[in-house]
């Protein structure tokens, strides 16, 4: 991987940024391609089902072609999340719009936890008013959804990484290829026995699931807006392991943080021991060489200090 490190040399200070180039355009724009593929299959998707459910008479394959369509606008969204992510920094937005993968994956994320409580609501609907069903149309139409969920989850998943934005949305197709398994299930166990039952019993169980599931995008996302430390690094050992770099002293204004669900920066004040003379170059280099191999924190600001050079600070800035 290629890095890029900018170093502003002054007498006691020294600002180190590194950049990562390859996180840029070309994964962005493959994503941008797989989310307008899987956004066309599921419009298909949803016409089906819907279609199917007015035919067959099933308000279950009629609630997952609603549940279909909310994919189709997440997909939306998370397509000009990504979109819009891969826009460049300018005077008003240093960092870009990076930012904005982490807004669209907690509106989806939220839009799961509503999906989950409709589906509880729609449950119960169906329990108290159990719909006759025609299974000529609906179990075969219910197996075009789930195929094409799946297809869906293929083409998105494929060489995704680990953007929060195409998590979020990788789990509403997740969860609406359980739903069609529900109905599908639901559909077989009723023409058999008669018990409606089993459907509400699906109904819940996929509910729980999408809910408790969005959780883990909405924690995430949440930490990011509230520039949280990464949840995959520890905040004393990366102060530890800045330590015992040779010459460093002490460390004070250590900050970690992230922008969006890839990259991570950090920033603190380094100071330095008293016979380190002219090697605060080396040394700031040699930190964030560690941090690139150890902690894979590629932007790095880093001041060094050989005196009290915050002012107010005595005490903390130059001693262990």
């Amino acid at each position: 991987m290629y890095s890029h490190h900018e170093i502003e040399d002054h007498p006691h200070h020294i600002s180190l940024n590194s950049h990562n180039h390859q996180h840029g355009h070309s994964q962005n724009s493959g994503n941008g391609f797989r989310f307008m593929a899987v956004i066309l299959l599921n419009v298909i998707i949803t016409l089906a089902e819907y279609i199917g459910g007015v035919l067959s008479g099933s308000l279950a394959l009629i609630s997952d072609a609603g549940h279909n369509f909310s994919d189709v606008l997440s997909l939306l969204l998370g397509y000009t999340g990504e979109r819009v992510s891969e826009k460049n920094k300018s005077d008003s937005y240093t960092f870009g719009l990076k930012r904005f993968e982490v807004l669209i994956a907690l509106i989806n994320a939220l839009t799961l936890v509503a999906i989950g409580l409709y589906i509880f609501y729609e449950a119960v609907e169906r329990f108290r008013n159990p719909v006759s069903v025609k299974l000529g149309i609906m179990l075969p139409v219910s197996v075009i959804g789930l195929m094409g969920n799946l297809i869906s989850m293929f083409v998105l998943g494929h060489g995704g990484g680990k953007s929060l934005n195409v998590r979020a949305a990788f789990l509403h197709l997740f969860f609406d290829a359980l739903s069609s398994m529900a109905v599908i299930v639901a559909a077989i166990v009723i023409y058999f026995t008669s018990n409606y039952w089993m459907d509400i019993i699906i109904s819940f169980f996929i509910a729980v699931m999408i809910i408790w599931s969005s959780f883990s995008i909405i924690k995430e996302s949440i930490r990011i807006f509230l520039q949280g430390v990464p949840e995959h690094i520890d905040t004393s050992e990366v102060y530890k392991a800045i330590l015992e770099i040779e010459r460093v002293g002490s460390i004070h204004g250590l900050h970690i943080w992230s922008i969006n669900s890839k990259e991570v920066f950090l920033s603190c004040h380094v100071c330095l021991n008293s016979d380190s003379g002219n090697f605060s170059d080396s040394v700031i280099i040699d930190i964030n060489s560690m941090l690139q191999k150890k902690f894979n924190i590629e932007h790095t600001t880093i001041q060094s200090e050989l005196s009290d050079f915050c002012g107010g600070n005595t005490g903390e800035c130059c001693s262990r």
